[in-house]
C-alpha cells in the first residue's frame, strides 16, 4: 500500500471513530456510562478503538477483550461479524457480544458478565520470557 493511501485510511478511520463516539446508540451510551472510569471491576475500557481495519465498540487493552453491542444493523452481517471476530482472535483479542435490548434491560448483568469474561482472558506477559531463563 502506498504511503499516502495508508495515511488517508488512518485519517478516515479516525474520522469514523470520532463520528461513532459522537453518535452512539442508547445501548452503547448506557454501557459506556457503566464502563468508563474503571467502573467495571477496575478495568479500563476505550470506546470506538481501532484495531487493524476494524473499529471496536469497547476495548480493554489490559485484558485484550472486545465488547460489542449489537443492534439491528448486525442482523444481516453474520459473515462480516464472523470475519471480524476471526481477525481479532488472530490478534489475541476475545470478543463478547450483547444485544441492545439486554444492555438496556439488564445492565448490571451485562457488566457482571464483562467482568467475569475479563477474568477468564489469559493475558500474555508484556515481554516474552528469556530463552533458557531459570535453567542453569
Amino acid at each position: 500500500m502506498h504511503y499516502n493511501t495508508a495515511k488517508a485510511n488512518v485519517a478516515s478511520q479516525k474520522d469514523q471513530r470520532r463520528s461513532l463516539r459522537s453518535n452512539m446508540t442508547p445501548a452503547e451510551s448506557t454501557l459506556w456510562r457503566a464502563l468508563k472510569g474503571r467502573g467495571a471491576g477496575g478495568l479500563k475500557f476505550r470506546r470506538q478503538q481501532g484495531i487493524g481495519p476494524y473499529v471496536l465498540d469497547f476495548y480493554c487493552p489490559e485484558r485484550r477483550l472486545c465488547v460489542e453491542v449489537d443492534g439491528s444493523s448486525h442482523d444481516y452481517r453474520f459473515d462480516y461479524d464472523e470475519q471480524r471476530t476471526q481477525f481479532l482472535a488472530e490478534q489475541g483479542i476475545r470478543v463478547i457480544r450483547f444485544c441492545n435490548e439486554l444492555v438496556l434491560t439488564c445492565l448490571d448483568g451485562v457488566v457482571a458478565e464483562i467482568v467475569s469474561a475479563a477474568g477468564e482472558v489469559q493475558t500474555p506477559p508484556l515481554t516474552p520470557p528469556l530463552v533458557g531463563a531459570g535453567s542453569g
